[in-house]
C-alpha cells in the first residue's frame, strides 16, 4: 500500500483528543529554551501551544503534531554510554511551517541515531510561521526564507558548538536532518548560515552556524514554477556535504524539489548523494514497512562512515 497518509491528511482530517498543553519529551530528557528571553521577531500566534496525536497511523504508529510554538526548545538525546563518537545532529521535524510532527519526524530520528552513536537534537522551532500564514491559511510566498524558524535552527547550531566540550561532541561533526518544512530548513542553514538574521546575544552567537553534513528528506520549497533553484537557496563551495532522500510518487511536495537542490549541488562540486524511489509518497519518516524507501537509514548510516563523521561498526 502506497504511504501516502502523510501529515498533511492529518491536518485536514483532524486528530484525536490533546495529551497535554505543551510537547514533553521522555523521561530523562530535559528541553532548554533557545533564547534568553523573548525570541526575537516574535509574533501573536492563533492560540496556545496544543499536542494532539493522528487518528490515522504511519508504520502502524500514530503521529504526535504540535501546533502554535511560542518558546523554541531543543532536546538533547545522548547516545548509549561507551558508543558516543563525538558525531551531533540536529534535527528539524517538519510540518509545512504550519505544525511540528514530534515523534515521526523528531524522536524516531533521535530513536535510530543515537544507538550509532550519535548525539541528537531536537528542535522544537517556531510554527506557524513564513511561508506559511496562519491568518489565509495559505503559502502566497511559498519560497520564501522561513522566518522565524531559521532564526531558531541558526541558535540551535551555535547553541550546540557552544556546548560542545560538555557534550562530548566534536565542533566539526555537527549536522542537521529535515523532513518537508524541516528540508528546506536543512537547505537553509546549509546555504544562508553567513546571513544575520537576528542581533547576536552571548558568546553562543560567536560560533559558527554552518552544519558540517546536511540530509534534508522529502524536501519542500526547493524548486520554482520554471524548474530552477529557489533563489533563497544560493549554493556555494561551502555548503556542506548532502544526502538527499525522497519518492517519485510524493504529492505534497515533488520529486523536483530534491532534484533542482541536487542538480545545483553537483554543479557545485559539493560532494552529494541523492536516493529517490518510485513509491513511497511524503511523510514516511523512519518507520520500516514493506516499501523499500524506508529502508533509506542504512544508506545514511553507509554516507556518514563514507565522509567520516562516524566510524564503521
Amino acid at each position: 500500500m502506497r504511504l501516502a497518509i502523510a501529515l498533511w491528511l492529518f491536518t485536514l482530517c483532524g486528530f484525536a483528543h490533546a495529551q497535554s498543553e505543551t510537547w514533553q519529551p521522555s523521561a530523562g530528557h530535559e528541553q532548554v529554551p533557545i533564547w534568553p528571553g523573548t525570541p526575537p521577531d516574535s509574533k501573536p500566534l492563533p492560540g496556545p501551544e496544543s499536542v494532539k496525536t493522528s487518528k490515522e497511523t504511519i508504520g502502524g504508529k500514530t503521529v504526535v503534531a504540535i501546533r502554535n510554538v511560542s518558546t523554541p526548545t531543543m532536546t538533547l538525546y545522548r547516545p548509549p554510554a561507551g558508543k558516543e563518537n563525538g558525531a551531533a545532529i540536529v534535527v528539524f521535524p517538519g510540518g509545512g511551517f504550519e505544525i511540528l510532527a514530534m515523534d515521526l519526524e523528531g524522536t524516531d530520528v533521535c530513536d535510530w541515531i543515537t544507538q550509532r552513536g550519535v548525539a541528537c537534537v531536537l528542535l522544537k522551532y517556531r510554527v506557524p510561521g513564513e511561508p506559511y500564514r496562519w491568518k489565509c491559511n495559505c503559502r502566497p510566498h511559498n519560497t520564501a526564507l522561513s522566518m522565524p524558524s531559521l532564526q531558531d535552527a541558526q541558535r540551535t547550531l551555535r547553541l550546540v558548538r557552544a556546548h560542545a566540550a560538555e557534550w562530548h561532541i566534536d565542533p566539526h561533526k555537527i549536522g542537521v536532518i529535515g523532513f518537508s518544512a524541516g528540508g528546506y530548513l536543512v537547505a537553509e542553514v546549509s546555504t544562508n548560515f553567513n546571513r544575520k538574521t537576528y542581533t547576536p546575544l552571548d558568546d553562543a552567537d560567536k560560533q559558527s552556524s554552518r552544519p558540517d553534513f546536511a540530509m534534508p528528506v522529502y524536501p519542500g520549497h526547493l524548486a520554482m514554477p520554471n524548474h530552477t533553484l529557489n533563489p533563497n537557496i544560493a549554493v556555494t563551495s561551502e555548503t556542506p556535504p548532502t544526502f538527499i532522500v525522497q519518492a517519485e510518487d510524493d504529492d505534497v511536495d515533488p520529486v523536483e524539489d530534491s532534484l533542482v537542490y541536487y542538480t545545483a549541488l553537483k554543479n557545485t562540486k559539493v560532494p552529494t548523494e541523492i536516493h529517490l524511489y518510485a513509491k513511497g509518497g511524503h511523510a514516511f519518516g523512519l518507520r520500516p514497512t514493506a516499501v523499500p524507501i524506508t529502508r533509506w537509514p542504512v544508506l545514511a548510516e553507509a554516507w556518514l562512515v563514507n565522509i567520516g563523521m562516524i566510524p564503521a561498526n
